[in-house]
């Protein structure tokens, strides 16, 4: 493993990768923005540590667009807030000439970044947002990266002392008006942690008529 004790040494340099800083740093608050940072930065460090062959520039736009779709711009669509983050994400790469099967890439990745089991059998791409993703929010991965490599990325991008409440917070304001959409998903914890009324939809009723 190579050592890198700069965070800031594994942000791709180039113009498409500012381009995407840019625009969600626009979108998102500061609480969704800098965990998009850290779910890059802790793939990027997991596809380095298990040797793993990945395009960073790919990894960057799905690790920066995976949560796009939970913002302001998107309380009015029923779809999976990981599918208007995909949609999104497909829309500004191919304006700025990234190829189709890269953006394929890409799509994946974001609209599977909630769906534990599938990612890790498809392209290192997708496999690391989702690992980066899980390690952010709960941890799940952490051994595998060094002590220092934690701390750089945690100094380099912060979690603010409420960082869990504000991620549980903000995965309900941006699904509380599509409940519709959680089925099927673990999505549908947030919206019955925050929503005592909330009814989760039981498939072996809707099997079976009942």
């Amino acid at each position: 493993m190579i050592a890198r004790k700069d965070w800031s040494l594994w942000i791709p340099d180039s113009q498409l990768a500012r381009e995407i800083t840019d625009f969600v740093r626009d979108t998102e608050n500061e609480i969704l923005f800098h965990h998009s940072v850290r779910v890059y930065l802790w793939g990027a460090m997991k596809g380095e540590a298990n040797s793993l062959s990945f395009d960073p520039e790919l990894l960057y736009a799905a690790a920066m667009f995976h949560d796009i779709g939970l913002t302001e711009a998107y309380r009015q669509s029923q779809l999976r807030f990981e599918v208007d983050g995909a949609n999104a994400v497909r829309e500004f790469l191919l304006r700025r000439g990234i190829s189709v099967q890269d953006v394929s890439i890409v799509w994946s990745a974001v609209a599977l970044h909630t769906t534990p089991g599938i990612p890790e059998h498809m392209h290192a791409e997708i496999a690391l947002t989702q690992a980066g993703a899980a390690m952010d929010l709960i941890g799940l991965g952490a051994d595998e990266l060094t002590e220092e490599q934690r701390v750089s990325v945690l100094t380099g991008h912060p979690r603010a002392e409420t960082f869990r409440h504000d991620m549980v917070d903000a995965f309900y304001e941006g699904m509380k008006h599509r409940p519709q959409s959680t089925l099927g998903t673990f999505n549908d914890d947030f919206l019955a942690y925050k929503d005592p009324g909330f009814q989760r939809a039981n498939v072996c009723s809707m099997i079976l008529g009942l």
